[in-house]
């Protein structure tokens, strides 16, 4: 762990090995340069729940996914830091995907009420998906979907596709 501002003698709402404890077996950290921009972007955007957040660090709980936002200066020894302050993208390459829990359309206009980058508006994908697609305010790239047909069912016999020529 990197350096803390956190005033001295704040104590966090829960002890960092109990909160390590009580993650899923899949959770998400995430390094952002302002904790409280990020749990409130999260909060307004997505309806997550904040458990807490001070100068270092936010818990906050996105329908069933448990993100950690850890600040830039808590990474400060991790030899990717440097990066970080020079302003690297985050999260290129990555695109963290949610199904079923948020109404995408519902989800775009808080994102917008909001001002977030809204990359790519509520539509319906080849691949079954009606989806948004939004950046956070550090740039990681968030897919907001629901199943629509045929991948929405009933499922049995499909056709097969047509070739083409």
């Amino acid at each position: 762990m990197g350096t803390k501002k956190r005033p001295e003698g704040t104590v966090p709402w829960i002890p960092g090995f109990r909160y390590g404890a009580l993650l899923p077996a899949v959770s998400l950290n995430l390094l952002v340069r302002d904790t409280a921009l990020s749990a409130a972007f999260y909060r307004d955007v997505f309806g997550a729940e904040v458990h807490y957040q001070d100068i270092d660090f936010a818990a906050v709980r996105a329908a069933t996914l448990e993100i950690m936002l850890h600040a830039d200066h808590t990474h400060d020894t991790h030899p990717w830091h440097d990066q970080l302050i020079a302003g690297v993208p985050r999260g290129v390459g990555a695109q963290l995907r949610v199904l079923g829990v948020l109404d995408p359309d519902e989800t775009e206009r808080r994102a917008r009420e909001q001002g977030a980058l809204v990359v790519a508006q509520a539509e319906n994908k080849g691949h079954g998906w009606r989806e948004v697609l939004i950046r956070d305010p550090d740039g990681y790239e968030c897919a907001i979907g629901v199943l629509v047909p045929p991948a929405a069912g009933p499922f049995g016999p499909q056709p097969a596709p047509r070739p083409t020529t």
